[in-house]
Order: C-alpha cells, then structure tokens, then sequence
C-alpha cells in the first residue's frame, strides 16, 4: 500500500508540474517575442517598423486567430503573408491562441476608458436637452 500511495503521489506531482509548465508556456506575451512577432509589429504591437504592417494591440482575439490560421494554410495569400506563412507555420493552435488574446488585452484599458468618456458625454447631452 505504501509504494501504492508513493506511485499515486510521484504520479499527481508529475501531472501538476508538466500542466504548470503548460500553462507557463502559454505564455502571449511570451511567445509574442519568441516568435519575433515584435519585429515587424513592434514590442507593444503598435508601432510597426514599417506604416503597411498592421498595429496589433486590441485586436479582436477571434480576428486574430482567424488571420493567423488562414496564413499558416495558405487561405489568406496576399501582401505580406509569405513573410507571416514562415512564422505562423511554426506556430501551434494553442499558441496562435495565446498571442492573439495577448494582443487582445492590450486595448482593454484604451478601450474602457473610451467607453467611459462616451458614456459620460452621452449623459451630458442628454441632461443638455432635458
């Protein structure tokens, strides 16, 4: 029984050590750098190095994966893409995924902010013309 629960506990250790490193791998930001995305998109995905390429940073997650996943199968063939084909083609669907909600969450607080500012004048016009 004791090398039972000896087995069991090496076996939960090893499980929990390899899903952290999973997780720790999945890493958007990360990956972002290692896959030398911030070369052409810059470090904080919106200052490209040069004005065609697109600036990344609060992009929808869905958008994102959808143009990364037509790159990589060669669907999406036009512009820039045989420079992307190269990177995305080394890519899996878990850190596609992982970039692009990254990304995402770069425009979060841009976007509230806006929103607020919005919400804000919205309640001035409307007092505006009660």
């Amino acid at each position: 029984m004791n090398r039972l629960m000896k087995a069991v506990a090496t076996g939960i250790y090893l499980a929990v050590s390899l899903a952290s490193g999973v997780a720790m791998a999945i890493d958007g930001a990360k990956l972002y750098k290692d896959k030398t995305c911030n070369i052409c998109h810059g470090d904080d995905a919106k200052t490209p190095f040069l004005p065609d390429y697109p600036k990344l940073a609060g992009q929808n997650k869905k958008y994102l994966i959808a143009q990364m996943r037509d790159i990589k199968t060669g669907a999406r063939n036009n512009g820039y893409t045989a420079t992307m084909k190269g990177v995305v083609s080394l890519m899996d669907d878990n850190e596609i995924e992982a970039i692009a909600e990254w990304l995402e969450s770069l425009g979060t607080k841009t976007e509230q902010a806006l929103e607020t500012k919005q919400e804000a004048w919205q309640k001035e016009e409307l007092q505006y013309f009660r």
